[in-house]
This record gives C-alpha cells, structure tokens and sequence, in this order.
C-alpha cells in the first residue's frame, strides 16, 4: 500500500522524491521476487524430500497401529488420487474407492511438486515483468519531471 502510495503521489505531484522512493521500493520487491524464485528452483529436491518424508511417516504410523487409522495417510491418497509405495495391499482401507491402477504415491508426489513448481516460476516471471514495466516507468517519469524543471 505505501509502495503505491508513493507511486501514484509521486506521478500526481510530479514530486522526484516520491518517485525515486517508489523506484527503490520496486527494486527491492524485484529482488526480493528473484531471491525466492533461485531459492525455489534450488530447494526443489528438498521440498520433494520433505514431503516424502511425512507420506513416509504417516505410511509407517498406519502400518504400526492400523486400528488407529490415519488421517494424513487418507488425505494424502484422497488429494493425489493414488494408493501406497510400491504396492496398495497394506494400506487398501486407506485408499480412494474410485481409483482403478495402483499409483506410487511417492512418484505422484514428485511429479506434483514438478508440475506446481514450473506453474508458480512462470506467475513470478510475469510479476517480475510487470515490475520491471514499473521501475522504467517511474524512471522516464522522474527523468521528464527533472527535465521540464531544468528547462523552465
């Protein structure tokens, strides 16, 4: 809100202050923006691994104690429509009613993750994009602000 608050006061007011203030807020966003998106594309392997992980564990708990049954294990198969490891025997209570092949819930989880991933990296480039648009923007502003001033 103050980002745009700077903008559109800067442009009304015709103020450089205001505009160079908007400008830095920008620059700092688009930094902030390629920052998570390096991180993101970087830490993929460790978002696939974690997520694993709690399957694995939910699996194990459902394995320990099936009595019990096991809420994260039946959102898990519910969600990505799949139904255990390598096979669904052990966890066949578990697993949805309308699924017609076994699916390894451990590769449903990668490809999703995969799938997800490129979907948000191509909204943070036309983020980016635009905010780009609004660093040059302000700037050819800011530059014809200082120069009808010089002129007059």
């Amino acid at each position: 809100m103050t980002v745009g608050f700077f903008g559109c006061c800067g442009a009304a007011r015709e103020s450089q202050c205001l505009l160079g203030a908007f400008f830095t807020c920008l620059l700092v966003i688009f930094a902030a923006e390629v920052t998570a998106g390096v991180f993101a594309f970087i830490g993929k392997k460790a978002a696939v691994d974690e997520v694993q992980a709690i399957y694995n564990e939910a699996y194990d708990n459902y394995l320990k104690d099936a009595e019990k049954g096991n809420k994260t294990l039946i959102q898990f198969h519910d969600a990505l429509q799949c139904c255990g490891k390598e096979s669904d025997v052990p966890v066949k209570a578990t697993c949805p009613k309308d699924i017609q092949e076994h699916k390894n819930c451990l590769e449903e989880i990668q490809s999703l993750i995969d799938s997800k991933l490129h979907l948000v990296g191509i909204v943070g480039i036309a983020i980016a994009g635009i905010t780009i648009f609004g660093m040059i923007f302000s700037m050819v502003l800011c530059c014809a602000i200082r120069n009808t001033r010089d002129m007059l």
